[in-house]
């Protein structure tokens, strides 16, 4: 393996940490009471320069924008379940669209830092990870006329970040209809680049059966974010077997953070991006049980497991 890994440098890429480690935003009778404020602390205190968007945030950028400042953290991303493949739905998306992208230049400010958030989306009509349903049989898969919805619809919400200087980053999702290696390449294949860019995901891709490393190589100059997570290869093999639903799987554990788990390819994904000359947000990412992992002890893992990779 040629190693590119030198040229990803603190200069064009910026370590954030998503706050799943902390409590879950899908599911959140997940969590032990751990404060927003506490959270972020531990995040600053773990060696990251940077972060998502958390339910217990607070939603005015009056408020929230020196909280971060105080503890030297950006936004990395706010999050827009986009539901353009279900009827009356899709204004009500581009809306969704236009608030984040607003919450965004308010927590800015007109501020010439280069480390700009992206707005990360994805496609969550028909989806069944948010069900009490079990997840890889009942996965959704998109007629005709719903990709044709899905394609412009992204188009527009890509055109709406593109006026605003901002990258727009498509995540394929368990349990949502762009999860297998098919779907996510028709995504790709028939979306602008332009306006479309990719969120790699290694543990959703990784848990779909897709192979992170191969869409790493083909897709590397398209993914301009990445959530860098691990996957607990047993856990996968047990919600097939016992039809677990999104929310079983991580009660049981089926993430955690790089180097903890069954993925052996960081090295080489990072390299493929790095070839590409990547620039953007990498984030750690778990979205575990705080009761079952301590969320500063995984956002310390992860964050040391990139020092070794990257010198820094």
């Amino acid at each position: 393996m040629t190693n590119y890994l030198h040229r990803l440098t603190p200069a064009k890429v910026w370590l954030g940490v998503i706050p799943t480690l902390w409590w879950n935003d899908d599911f959140i009778n997940i969590d032990i009471g751990i404060p927003y404020e506490q959270a972020l602390s531990e995040m600053a205190l773990a060696g990251y320069v940077g972060c998502g968007v958390g339910h217990k945030y607070p939603t005015d950028p009056k408020i929230l924008r020196p909280v971060l400042e105080l503890r030297g953290l950006r936004i990395s991303e706010p999050w827009v379940s986009t539901y353009f493949t279900i009827k009356a739905m899709n204004r009500h998306t581009l809306e969704s669209v236009d608030a984040q992208l607003d919450f965004l230049e308010a927590m800015e400010g007109g501020s010439d830092d280069p480390r700009r958030a992206d707005l990360v989306v994805s496609e969550f009509g028909g989806a069944v990870n948010p069900l009490p349903v079990a997840l890889f049989p009942n996965c959704p898969e998109f007629s005709e006329d719903q990709w044709k919805q899905l394609i412009e619809g992204l188009h527009a919400a890509g055109e709406k970040a593109r006026a605003r200087n901002r990258r727009l980053c498509y995540h394929p999702h368990l349990g949502t209809g762009v999860m297998k290696t098919e779907a996510i390449h028709r995504l790709m294949d028939e979306t602008d680049p332009r306006l479309v860019n990719m969120l790699l995901d290694t543990a959703h891709q990784a848990a779909a059966g897709v192979d992170p490393l191969a869409l790493a190589r083909k897709y590397a100059h398209r993914i301009k974010h990445v959530h860098l997570k691990d996957i607990r290869g047993e856990v996968v093999t047990n919600i097939y077997k016992g039809e677990l639903s999104f929310q079983q799987g991580i009660e049981a554990g089926i993430f955690t953070v790089p180097g903890d788990g069954s993925i052996e390819t960081f090295p080489e994904i990072l390299d493929a991006l790095a070839e590409a000359d990547f620039a953007g947000w990498i984030c750690i990412e778990a979205e575990q049980d705080p009761a079952k992992a301590n969320p500063l002890q995984y956002a310390k893992m992860g964050r040391e497991y990139l020092r070794k990779l990257l010198g820094w």
